[in-house]
């Protein structure tokens, strides 16, 4: 069976906010229609982030790196995360991506648990702008097109560079998901504000393992078994996450 039409139709966008300048952007092959990005996860950010290391996931390289005490702390406390879940699906799905930096040369490359994940972006920008929608990317033929793309973001900061780069994009005609569980800011009370506020703006706020589910469509699809056991693998971290980041915003 062919790839649904949501899976068609869907973009992955993250944005990480003016702490954490890394975004990546995504799509798949055959599924011409979809994205998927990570925004300004830089290792500049762990300290400054509420809750930042729920936002990516860990746990297959936990042995091979050697963090620094603050990034041990990170490997022990966050075995999964919403960013590296994501970008593994990206991998399972063919969801080409797109990653972005802010100030890499003051700020930093992408933390090194997503590097890896990242290594065969379409994209890999580095910025000043805050809306990861710079030139180069806006420009390029996945997003300047006449096609109109589902589009999901994951990254920092929810109030800054992810709402103008949903703003962004739904101003071009795309479809828009940003992923509570997989988002956050420098103080927690921003989060909600700026959720309800897309939610407004007609941008769709949902978490990761809905979007998996919604851009897949169908249980026939070829890569349903690899999805469902990346969910499966990764459900009590998912679990904590949601309890992490959700708990006082939705």
């Amino acid at each position: 069976m062919g790839p649904s039409k949501r899976l068609q139709d869907q973009v992955i966008l993250s944005t990480n906010g003016h702490e954490s300048p890394v975004g990546v952007l995504g799509i798949r092959a055959d599924v011409i229609d979809a994205l998927s990005s990570v925004c300004d996860l830089q290792d500049k950010f762990r300290n400054a982030i509420w809750q930042f290391d729920k936002l990516y996931d860990i746990p297959h390289i936990r042995r091979r790196l050697t963090p620094s005490p603050f990034m041990a702390l990170n490997l022990l406390t966050a075995p999964l995360l919403t960013s590296r879940k994501v970008l593994r699906a990206a991998q399972i799905l063919k969801i080409p991506v797109i990653v972005t930096t802010q100030n890499k040369a003051r700020l930093g490359a992408i933390v090194p648990e997503l590097q890896e994940l990242t290594e065969g972006a379409v994209l890999n920008v580095d910025k000043t702008r805050f809306s990861m929608m710079v030139p180069e990317i806006a420009s390029h033929e996945l997003l300047s097109s006449a096609t109109k793309r589902s589009v999901v973001i994951v990254g920092i900061e929810s109030h800054i560079c992810v709402t103008q780069t949903a703003l962004d994009l739904l101003a071009q005609g795309h479809q828009v998901y940003v992923l509570a569980d997989g988002v956050s800011s420098c103080n927690e009370q921003e989060v909600p504000v700026a959720l309800a506020r897309l939610r407004a703006e007609g941008i769709t706020v949902t978490t990761s393992e809905s979007w998996l589910y919604e851009t897949m469509g169908d249980a026939g699809i070829a890569e349903f078994r690899d999805i469902a056991k990346l969910v499966k693998e990764s459900g009590g971290d998912t679990k904590a996450a949601l309890a992490g980041l959700l708990s006082s915003r939705i």
